[in-house]
């Protein structure tokens, strides 16, 4: 048996047959700890996050007023009102988004990074304080590069320090023993998903997690275990510490083959969770699609003229989990009635050169298209983990 013990930078080996002990050798030094090849942020800087509650231009701090158009074209002004004390926390790692030219983005938000915001996280403030850091993510151009040439330069080292060090220092000054919902989109939940597998699972941070919404990133099952990422996957609104993962496909163009995006792995089913119905079966989506339009639609062509920020259409769409013999996908049904004024198509795919790159499917729109029912769930999700330390 090999025993080894290291007293700071000193290692020995103790090799032991039975109770005969073995010769005490000088086991070579470890190797001195490089220092990053990079600038360390400091997250007790209020500059370094987009959204938290001690910055004064917060950019979750914003109007998010709805407006909700029924099939027969009437229209009513939705108003966000935020938690005024909210008892949770909501914890945001955002997709790929920044326009910088350098393999990693730097720590100056830009409006795609605020936009970003608007539409996949600020919302959530309706139940809980909102932390979102910024973080030197791989950037659009870097991505395409990756895409095309198979190769990237940005430091993923970096990236992920900065992931992890707001994590760590939001636990340390702001948590006190809230329960948090981790909360990330593509890149974003990419980083989530590392955060739970190197960091989070069996730590003491782990009993803080309410839930995980990690959304738009493949994420696989173990069948020995049946978790993900080291966590359950939600089957019902009070479960807690468990995982919520998905990506949208129209129903009527389910993923190529070769699409990435809710793709088994290693023969590994990929999540696919419903997040308007998580016990399973179609559901109704509460979709909040932004008024300036992704895709196809031409900007504010929701069938009826509306000047606020985002759109709600009750009843026009609802998703279920569909699988094949390659993916796991949540496929998006549209019910339009040509008769109705109302638009019967929605904006979100990825369009190049004037078609429709059909293996993206609806990821641009993932989060618009449940997020009033990850919201929702978020709600419930935070009582049942409050009923249960109080039970305890």
């Amino acid at each position: 048996m090999l025993k080894k013990f290291i007293f700071g930078s000193a290692a020995l080996a103790i090799s032991a047959c039975g109770n005969d002990a073995g010769s005490v050798t000088d086991a070579p030094a470890d190797p001195p700890i490089e220092p990053p090849a990079f600038a360390v942020n400091d997250y007790s800087d209020t500059a370094n996050w987009l959204c938290h509650p001690d910055k004064s231009d917060d950019a979750c701090s914003i109007d998010l007023t709805a407006t909700e158009i029924l099939a027969d074209g009437t229209t009513t002004r939705l108003p966000h009102t935020p938690a005024a004390e909210p008892a949770f926390d909501c914890f945001y790692i955002y997709p790929t988004v920044s326009f910088d030219v350098t393999p990693n983005s730097d720590m100056i938000a830009g409006p795609e990074e605020l936009n970003v915001v608007a539409n996949q996280f600020a919302r959530y403030g309706e139940t809980c304080r909102l932390f979102a850091p910024i973080y030197r993510q791989t950037t659009l151009l870097e991505l395409q590069k990756q895409m095309t040439a198979g190769q990237t330069a940005a430091d993923d080292a970096m990236r992920y320090a900065d992931v992890i060090g707001s994590w760590n220092t939001y636990l340390a000054n702001e948590n006190n023993g809230r329960g948090v919902v981790l909360i990330g989109h593509s890149q974003g939940a990419s980083m989530i998903y590392q955060m739970l597998e190197k960091d989070i699972v069996g730590s003491p941070a782990q009993e803080k997690l309410i839930a995980v919404h990690a959304i738009g990133y493949e994420t696989v099952i173990d069948p020995s275990t049946g978790r993900a990422s080291g966590l359950p996957v939600c089957s019902s609104p009070s479960e807690t510490g468990c995982i919520v993962s998905f990506a949208s496909f129209r129903e009527s163009s389910p993923p190529p083959e070769d699409s990435f995006f809710g793709k088994a792995q290693d023969g590994k089913r990929a999540v696919c969770t419903n997040p308007a119905a998580l016990g399973g079966g179609q559901g109704d989506l509460k979709a909040y699609m932004p008024r300036q339009s992704l895709g196809r639609l031409a900007p504010n062509d929701y069938g009826v003229a509306v000047d606020t920020p985002f759109v709600s259409l009750p009843g026009l769409l609802s998703a279920q989990c569909l699988a094949n013999d390659t993916h796991d996908w949540l496929a998006v049904t549209i019910h339009a009635d040509p008769a109705d004024p109302r638009a019967d198509d929605i904006p979100g795919d990825l369009v190049f050169n004037g078609k429709v790159v059909p293996d993206w499917g609806l990821h641009l729109v993932d989060m618009n298209l449940a997020m009033g029912n990850l919201v929702d769930l978020a709600r419930t999700q935070e009582q049942a983990w409050l009923d249960a330390q109080n039970a305890e």
